[in-house]
């Protein structure tokens, strides 16, 4: 039955060792990957004295965020999962691989860790002005969120067809941090242009707060997470949860 395993949870978990454990690697995990991808942003502000972003230099962002995920997930994913996004907690809850009070504790830390790892870099940038994500002037909102919608959708989909899906052994399993840094990547060399390529609220939320400045922020937040909603949806009923197997080498 579809979202047999969704679970509240019990209250205990807020403050049980192993979620703190759990809070912890997702807390230093989203650090890390805030702190290099945020700072490829500020690092291409400083070299080019401000001008807008070009093409190699969104490709360059694109692969150190990418780069960075990939980091993120495989130092974390023994211990906490590798989420380093409330969207990917999200769409995980929903497909009941994590229980809503434990997925609230993943969403503190990551949020925290944004926070933390901007504010790390205003300091070291010498008060540069962290970036937040900011649609171009030629797209809609409506725009923006259909594109984080699907964007989103596909990280969550890789991370559970990767990484949550039982049948991704050997060597797919093991490829699975890798597989989701390059989607990351390959969204934000896309969607960089049109709204930044957001697919983590985390991301855009530790700019905006030190920046101050959360204009259609809300964007960031309901995009991906209708985003990881649909994917955890979409593989929980027709993936997960069918009954129909591959056919073999020998029956195909």
């Amino acid at each position: 039955m579809p979202f047999r395993n969704v679970s509240v949870g019990r209250y205990e978990e807020v403050y049980h060792p192993g979620t703190f454990k759990c809070a912890l690697a997702e807390f230093i995990s989203t650090l890390i990957f805030v702190f290099a991808g945020e700072g490829s942003v500020i690092a291409y502000a400083k070299l080019t004295s401000g001008a807008d972003l070009t093409p190699s230099g969104l490709a360059g962002v694109a692969i150190c965020h990418g780069f960075a995920l990939f980091v993120a997930v495989a130092i974390s994913a023994n211990i906490s999962g590798g989420h380093v996004n409330p969207a990917v907690t999200f769409g995980l809850f929903v497909g009941g691989n994590i229980t809503l009070f434990k997925g609230i504790v993943y969403w503190i830390a990551q949020l925290l860790g944004a926070a933390v790892a901007c504010l790390l870099l205003w300091v070291v940038s010498d008060g540069m002005t962290t970036s937040p994500h900011a649609l171009s002037s030629s797209e809609p909102v409506w725009g923006a969120l259909v594109l984080e919608i699907v964007i989103t959708f596909g990280l969550v989909y890789t991370v559970y067809a990767t990484a949550v899906d039982p049948h991704a052994k050997g060597n797919v399993g093991i490829l699975a941090p890798l597989a989701i840094g390059l989607i990351v990547a390959a969204n934000i060399l896309f969607a960089g242009a049109f709204d930044g390529g957001s697919m983590n609220p985390a991301r855009s939320f530790g700019p905006a707060l030190v920046a101050l400045d959360f204009t259609n922020h809300w964007v960031y937040w309901v995009g991906p997470l209708l985003g990881g909603l649909v994917a955890g949806v979409v593989y929980e009923f027709m993936i997960l949860c069918s009954s129909h197997e591959p056919l073999s080498s020998s029956e195909s």
